[in-house]
């Protein structure tokens, strides 16, 4: 095949990487340089080798992304600025929490956090909104307030991580060590990966459904932590006092997120998929109604069993009926008013859906592997041993050979459309048994974050 004389001429006027730097992109990587000689002098006689070999690679690593998707410098340093305001207004003192204005509405961890919360429910509702009614405006505000989500929940996470030494330098620790952290983990990678995808496809159409796993670990995570007092900040098990905790963790949950967002861009797509063939919809509605009332009533009879409801069985069981209802009618009518012709025309494309899914996936795979790979060279020196068929364990690799699976079907089957967004559905159910359920109905080695 050859190329044509003005593709060639095209591709040798492209300007190189370097040359499409620009004065900020230089500014912002001096920035990242001098914060982290900065803080590698004022805290480096407290870390060890690998955490000080951990805050030397963040600074290229950092500049790298910034200067790839520029839309991550703006977002550093605005968790900078009011993660080093939060710290400020503490003074060294954990009790400003309730006593300086600017902490207890705003930069303490839990204040923050609560603004994340708020915002990324306000933003689904947003961006459904723009979506339904075809309205730019409310499709950028969306926008906004999913940004402000990260900036506050990033901003959170950073003052808790203070906050944790100054409860007691003895429980010092990175927000990554239970249930409650790692559920604003979740919520702000899957957030930052959707925002991504947002700007590389130009399109906001997705966002009502990346939000909506959001907003659905928002809500599971104010009820963790208003009935169990999950947001308190206590002693880490002596298993968890290690640096691989450090980057296990983090790569865990870009995979986590990646599977998300892969399982809501499929559900887009379905819903695109049906639109057009009526004929097929209604052999799917019956049992997806059946299904999400069935999950739904297990999760809200597990979850509120524990809790100390006044009543009987039966009103208990009502009560969890009633919640399971409640969602499913709701998703349900939700899943009628995106099924509105003028809903359809402003979704992307089914290769659209199709690609992101199959990216976000690839994304995921990789930080899973990763992550699957340091948990075990943590465990041989944690427990002595790579591997032990722990529940965890055992789940973790069930949600790799899932997701590598659907890889090697799409590469060598070429398997596209229908098949394989059903498969990321029904993947993001495994993943969430995998990452919840086994603390839920299962015990093992890994029930740090028991509900």
């Amino acid at each position: 095949m050859s190329v044509t004389q003005e593709a060639m001429q095209a591709l040798m006027d492209k300007p190189s990487f370097w040359q499409r730097l620009k004065l900020t992109d230089w500014i912002w990587a001096a920035l990242v340089l001098v914060g982290t000689a900065y803080a590698y002098l004022l805290y480096s006689q407290a870390m060890d080798i690998y955490e000080q070999g951990f805050l030397i690679a963040s600074a290229p690593a950092l500049i790298a992304l910034g200067w790839n998707w520029r839309a991550v410098q703006p977002l550093s340093l605005l968790i900078t600025a009011f993660s080093l305001l939060g710290i400020w207004l503490y003074s060294g003192n954990i009790a400003n929490a309730e006593a300086v204005f600017g902490l207890k509405y705003l930069f303490s961890s839990q204040s923050a956090i609560m603004w994340m919360s708020a915002l990324f429910v306000i933003a689904t509702v947003f961006y459904f909104g723009g979506l339904i009614a075809n309205n730019e405006f409310i499709a950028k505000t969306a926008s906004t307030l999913t940004w402000s989500a990260v900036i506050m929940g990033f901003t959170g996470l950073m003052v808790r991580w203070y906050e944790s030494y100054l409860v007691d330098p003895e429980f010092g620790h990175i927000p990554v060590s239970n249930l409650y952290e790692v559920f604003i983990l979740f919520c702000l990678i899957t957030g930052i990966l959707y925002l991504y995808y947002e700007g590389r496809y130009r399109s906001r159409a997705l966002g009502g459904f990346a939000l909506l796993v959001i907003s659905a670990a928002v809500a599971f995570l104010l009820w963790y932590s208003f009935e169990r007092g999950a947001h308190e900040i206590r002693p880490l098990v002596p298993a968890l006092k290690s640096y691989w905790m450090k980057i296990h963790v983090p790569a865990n949950f870009v995979g986590y997120g990646a599977f998300a967002l892969a399982a809501m861009t499929s559900s887009a797509y379905l819903i695109k998929y049906y639109y057009s063939h009526p004929s097929r919809l209604v052999a799917i509605l019956v049992p997806s109604f059946i299904f999400l009332s069935l999950f739904t009533w297990i999760f809200a009879r597990t979850a509120f069993g524990k809790t100390p409801f006044e009543g009987s069985l039966i009103s208990l069981g009502l009560n969890s009926a009633g919640i399971a209802f409640a969602v499913t009618l709701l998703l349900t009518a939700l899943g009628v008013l995106l099924m509105l012709p003028s809903t359809q025309k402003t979704l992307p494309s089914l290769e659209m859906l199709d690609d992101i899914t199959y990216k976000a996936i690839a994304l995921g795979f990789a930080f899973f592997t990763i992550a699957t790979i340091l948990g075990a060279m943590w465990a041989a020196e944690a427990w002595g041993g790579y591997w032990s068929w722990d529940p965890k364990e055992t789940w973790a690799l069930i949600v790799w050979l899932n997701y590598a699976a659907w890889l090697h079907f799409r590469f060598s089957k070429g398997w596209r459309g229908t098949q394989m967004a059903w498969w990321a559905v029904i993947g993001l159910f495994i993943t969430l048994f995998a990452f919840l359920g086994v603390n839920m109905f299962l015990s093992g080695l890994h029930s740090y974050g028991e509900l």
